[in-house]
């Protein structure tokens, strides 16, 4: 079965729930639209044989295509090698102004139905964790407003299902991204790519895929032992490489594995306290609050709007920092001894940053 089917089904199956999608089909008749009225052009050079043999014009025509040539770099479009020998230069004028023509929908479109379908991603996982993660007064006074009317296994199975939609919708993302390309002999369906990870809608940049990842995890080896729920996170696991350090993995539809690796950049040491900034990086808590120059009682909200992730680069990433309480709480599992050695040091560089804060605090309330 082609994906755009099995994206359709996928969606039809799930209509009650109101999720936004990805418009495929109407996508992907934006692109076959364009290439039709491409391939009408039907004008093929004198002196062209359309065989591959080498394209000989006057000097005027040459000067047509090498503009046209500067004109295709500009619009981010890639030629063929051998371009002359199959296309005219009206073609390549027809094709590229193709080109803007379908941006103008195809783009805006495509943007749009993005930035919904990760927004609601967020918004559901979030609701879904915090009352995973509530306290059992706060939980009762969450159910008792009718936040959620969820069961246990009814709880796995929504985190299941949105594990399984941020998935398939990246696959479906990439897939009518590569066909652009594809049609249009370009590289702008990359670069929209690269524009919408700068832009933190790009659904497996969302640190509530990791947290939902290790939500998975914990609930098996929780106390539950509900055999349906040890089914439903089969494909979410912990791993560990040669050398101990860990990643969480993930594989569901189309082959596609997703992998996330949980080693903090900065102390190169597996992530401890983990906080994702909102470019998707993860990092020591304590090890991010250095990198922005705050201290750890101040927190990430009080850092810099410039300062930069310490990875990509990017800067404001850190207002909206999450920290990833479910991935803390896995580790911690999974990593007994690590965990309590880190526990410690932790504690006594907290201990100390706290004293400092403190005592330049009272040095300034006192006009020391």
């Amino acid at each position: 079965m082609k994906f755009c089917k099995r994206y359709e089904d996928y969606i039809q199956g799930r209509r009650e729930k109101e999720l936004p999608a990805v418009g495929l089909k109407k996508l992907k008749k934006t692109l076959m639209r364009c290439r039709r009225e491409f391939q009408s052009q039907n004008l093929h050079q004198d002196g062209g044989e359309g065989d591959g043999s080498k394209y000989n014009g006057n000097c005027a025509e040459q000067n047509t295509l090498r503009s046209i040539r500067r004109e295709a770099i500009f619009s981010g479009v890639v030629l063929p090698a051998h371009p002359t020998s199959l296309l005219s230069a009206f073609e390549f004028c027809c094709f590229i102004m193709s080109v803007h023509v379908c941006d103008g929908t195809f783009f805006p479109s495509l943007l749009k139905e993005m930035s919904a379908v990760v927004g609601c991603f967020n918004q559901r996982a979030q609701k879904l964790l915090e009352l995973h993660l509530a306290s059992g007064f706060h939980k009762y006074i969450m159910w008792f407003r009718g936040k959620s009317s969820q069961d246990h296994g009814a709880m796995i199975q929504e985190g299941k299902d949105l594990v399984a939609y941020a998935i398939i919708n990246s696959i479906a993302m990439r897939k009518i991204l590569k066909k652009y390309d594809k049609i249009h002999y370009s590289n702008r369906g990359q670069a929209f790519k690269s524009k919408a990870l700068s832009m933190h809608i790009e659904i497996l940049q969302s640190p509530w895929l990791c947290e939902l990842m290790a939500f998975y995890i914990n609930m098996r080896q929780g106390k539950t032992k509900n055999k349906a729920i040890v089914r439903l996170s089969g494909d979410c696991s912990l791993t560990f490489d040669d050398d101990g350090k860990p990643a969480l993995s993930c594989g569901l539809f189309d082959s596609m594995k997703v992998e996330i690796d949980l080693t903090c950049s900065i102390c190169l040491d597996t992530v401890f306290d983990p906080v994702a900034l909102t470019c998707g990086h993860l990092f020591c808590y304590m090890c991010c609050c250095s990198a922005a120059s705050v201290t750890i009682v101040d927190g990430l909200k009080a850092a810099s709007p410039k300062a930069k992730c310490p990875l990509c680069r990017h800067e404001g990433v850190h207002a909206g920092a999450v920290h990833l309480d479910e991935l803390n709480i896995l580790l911690s599992h999974s990593c007994p001894d690590y965990w309590e050695k880190r526990l410690r040091t932790e504690r006594e560089e907290r201990v100390r940053q706290a004293k400092e804060h403190w005592q330049s605090l009272s040095r300034a309330f006192m006009g020391m």
